[in-house]
């Protein structure tokens, strides 16, 4: 029941996003804005971010398969690449866009902007009260998005109701390109943080070297080497490593010794660990690796 609510908040609220969102597009061209039209874009990178956030919820409680042994949580890293290019590429245009303007500025439609903002503020902020009710991590990141779009309607209303009184028509341009390059520098930031996990590098190297640590400072490990740290998709880690134990343990030593690595470990929530034991003399089969 938790889970279809969850999946009921969230996809009620991609449809609501992605339909203002179409509106947005519209009203820009209409109003010939091009503040607005940089919040369109805005808005379609959250449409995406919420919609693969949708289809993550539908997929998070299937089991892995033997294709997909450790499930489908690499979707949301699939979702954060496709939604940055799509940001990234709306940016770029935005900026070409808006740029010119600046030297040979235009009046908007100042009423239907005004209107467009009034609306804006009201859906965002009924979306934002509609996930305030979820409490998974996808729900909490998705009601910042939002958050974030209803203080760039606001910023809208507000130029709206100055040109309304005083006809400064640069002020558009300028609105739409602070918005855009505030886009751009989040976009290529998790863009790049997204790359890397993509290429399995490690996702904190503060942790990498705690958790190296902490299997070196046992007394029956003498060293660790092919120690491998990755990430599925941001939140849940991987660990994999070689022990290099200090002599031949019996069974009931190794048993004692995987559970004291088990509490060592626990406090890095790891969602998938593999440790494997080498006795001296023992020839590491992944040697040259």
């Amino acid at each position: 029941m938790h889970n279809h609510d969850k999946e009921s908040r969230i996809g009620w609220t991609f449809f609501l996003n992605v339909s203002f969102t179409i509106v947005e597009f519209i009203g820009g061209w209409l109003t010939n804005s091009t503040a607005i039209m940089a919040d369109a874009v805005h808005d379609l990178g959250d449409s995406l971010s919420i919609g693969f956030a949708w289809i993550l919820s539908r997929f998070s409680d299937k089991k892995p398969s033997d294709r997909f042994s450790y499930g489908y949580k690499r979707l949301s890293l699939f979702g954060a690449l496709v939604n940055s290019l799509v940001l990234v590429v709306g940016s770029i245009w935005i900026l070409f866009e808006a740029t010119p303007r600046l030297f040979n500025p235009e009046m908007p439609m100042i009423e239907g902007m005004l209107g467009l903002a009034l609306l804006g503020v009201t859906v965002n902020g009924y979306a934002v009260y509609k996930l305030r009710a979820g409490k998974t991590l996808n729900e909490r990141v998705l009601t910042w998005h939002l958050l974030e779009d209803v203080l760039g309607w606001v910023a809208v209303l507000i130029v709206s109701i100055v040109l309304l009184f005083v006809e400064l028509p640069i002020l558009d341009p300028l609105l739409s390109i602070c918005f855009t390059l505030f886009i751009l520098f989040n976009v290529l930031k998790n863009l790049k943080a997204t790359l890397l996990l993509f290429l399995q590098g490690t996702p904190d190297q503060k942790s990498h070297d705690d958790i190296e640590d902490v299997l070196t400072r046992i007394p029956e490990v003498l060293g660790v080497h092919h120690m491998h740290f990755w990430s599925l998709d941001g939140e849940k880690h991987v660990l994999t490593a070689h022990l290099e134990l200090a002599q031949n343990y019996d069974i009931e030593k190794l048993l004692e010794l995987k559970s004291i690595i088990a509490e060592e470990l626990f406090h890095f929530n790891l969602s998938h660990t593999t440790i494997e034991f080498e006795f001296p003399g023992e020839v590491c089969r992944d040697n040259g690796e």
